[in-house]
């Protein structure tokens, strides 16, 4: 039995990297991470909002115990994200969804 896997994503250059950040500026975290910490329904929710959007912010609260660049880390390996960049409390991930309508997607500058 074959099981589907998404492909993994590739590694950022730094000139994809600063090119998601610039996308990112203006948006609102869309997940909120809170006392219930990295709960299966957090993860899931991240996943759905990965698949829609491609890029999001993910806020860990103040009353949440997790150390924040460990936390960035484990989120990104759970969910097959790239973390673009941890700025205070705030992650970046960006996953890279095939299915998203060509003109939806995120176009990320060539490798050289």
């Amino acid at each position: 039995m074959s099981e589907k896997k998404t492909p993994p994503v590739p590694t950022l250059t730094t000139r994809q990297k600063q090119f998601l950040k610039g996308l990112a500026h203006p948006l609102n975290p869309l997940v909120q991470i809170g006392k219930e910490e990295l709960s299966p329904g957090v993860l899931e929710m991240i996943r759905t909002e990965l698949i829609h959007h491609e890029l999001i912010k993910v806020k860990i609260g103040s009353n949440c115990g997790l150390e924040k660049h460990s936390s960035a880390r484990t989120i990104a390996e759970q969910t097959e994200s790239e973390l673009v960049q941890l700025i205070g409390k705030t992650i970046i991930l960006y996953k890279p969804n095939p299915k998203r309508a060509k003109e939806k997607r995120i176009h990320l500058p060539k490798v050289k």
